[in-house]
């Protein structure tokens, strides 16, 4: 963008204006690349050209062109942006902040709605958020109060427009008066509390109960009123259960907690019946067991994980719906998706009688088949080749 002074080289200096063009700086119905006319101490400046501002102190007032109507006011000390930091939408405050010698933001900002009403306060080092910051509905209602860390938001709570309890996040002390009673809400110093936690409408979406600033308790429920979710945790374990729409049980996973690290020890999954369809189970974050089951009840397969020396191996097992074993064998497992067969598998028909066999090389290929009939006799039995030509062992 080009600028203009105005006067002559000579005479008495007319009133010059400097005019540039400068992009609204993220302010809520600022036009996008207003046209400003900029004044410092009754003089033009253009904040784009340190020229016109260096060496100087004060208050820089940025106009839209168009409206005459206030943009932006900026401190400057000694030439450097520097202090106080407003801006307008059609002349009317809509963000105040301010920024340190390095042009970050520090100390206090806040943010305004159409009323005037305050929307959002926070605090800042440096650039970075710290301490308590609020935001607010627009009744002025307490919307949101956060506290803020080094490391990051560190507790939180939220409300509807009514006041109403929305959302929590506890500390590890209370952190949020005095917008918020956090002692009182999450059970500090060592007291039991219990939460509901409503939507914008009214209706409870979740209860929770905080001991000490622990979450010890929380549930979850879907539109129906029944139970969506579930976590309930200790010192030393924490279970999670999830629902299903008519609110039975579907899955539950149990953690084992040491030092504030959890590893999965156990996880279930249920039809809509209740009944258990499969178990699988953990040990020290190893996978060391899995078993399914029909609805009737009965086991459907079953796969037992073991170290035979330093080679971990799955053996596995399944079954008819009558709970008569239909086949068995063992693998290698190689890490990968699927596992290496090995050793001889077999095959059983729904009375129990063996009917085939397979048996793999070490490299997990088929050496040798055999099957078998109804009433037992061999039928086949086959010596495998590594392009799946056979030859036969012997025939019926």
């Amino acid at each position: 963008m080009g600028e203009t002074f105005r006067g002559t080289g000579d005479g008495p200096h007319p009133a010059r204006v400097l005019r540039t063009a400068v992009a609204a700086l993220a302010v809520a119905g600022s036009s996008a690349w207003a046209v400003q006319d900029c004044e410092l101490n009754g003089e033009p400046v253009s904040p784009a050209h340190g020229g016109t501002t260096q060496g100087k102190t004060g208050i820089m007032r940025c106009r839209d062109r168009d409206t005459g109507q206030m943009v932006r006011e900026q401190e400057l000390q000694n030439g450097r942006f520097m202090g106080a930091v407003r801006y307008y939408t059609e002349g009317r405050l809509v963000r105040e902040l301010a920024v340190n010698e390095r042009g970050n933001q520090q100390g206090r900002a806040r943010e305004f709605g159409p009323g005037g009403q305050l929307v959002r306060e926070s605090f800042s080092e440096n650039g970075t958020t710290v301490g308590l910051s609020r935001s607010f509905h627009p009744n002025g209602q307490l919307q949101r109060a956060a506290f803020y860390g080094p490391q990051g938001e560190l507790a939180h709570a939220e409300f509807t427009s009514r006041g109403e309890l929305r959302g929590l996040r506890c500390g590890d002390r209370p952190l949020l008066a005095p917008a918020v009673d956090d002692a009182r809400l999450c059970g500090f110093p060592n007291r039991t509390s219990q939460l509901s936690f409503l939507a914008e409408n009214g209706t409870v979406r979740a209860r929770a109960t905080f001991v000490g600033g622990k979450r010890v308790r929380f549930e979850t429920f879907q539109d129906n009123g029944l139970p969506a979710q579930q976590e309930e945790a200790s010192a030393t374990s924490r279970v999670e259960r999830s629902f299903g729409p008519d609110g039975s049980r579907r899955r539950e996973v149990t953690w084992a907690v040491t030092n504030g690290q959890a590893v999965r020890e156990r996880e279930q999954e249920f039809a809509a019946n209740g009944t258990l369809t499969r178990d699988r189970r953990w040990t020290q974050g190893e996978l060391t067991s899995e078993e399914t089951f029909y609805l009737n009840g009965q086991p459907r397969s079953k796969a037992q994980y073991r170290m035979v020396g330093a080679t971990r191996t799955l053996e596995t097992r399944e079954f008819y719906d009558n709970g008569v074993l239909a086949g068995e064998g063992r693998y290698i497992d190689t890490g990968r998706y699927a596992p290496t067969p090995t050793g001889t598998h077999r095959q059983y028909d729904p009375q129990g009688k063996l009917k085939s066999e397979s048996v793999f090389d070490a490299r997990g290929r088929i050496s040798r088949e055999r099957t078998w009939d109804a009433s037992g006799a061999l039928l086949r039995d086959d010596e495998v080749f590594e392009d799946g030509s056979r030859k036969a062992f012997s025939t019926r």
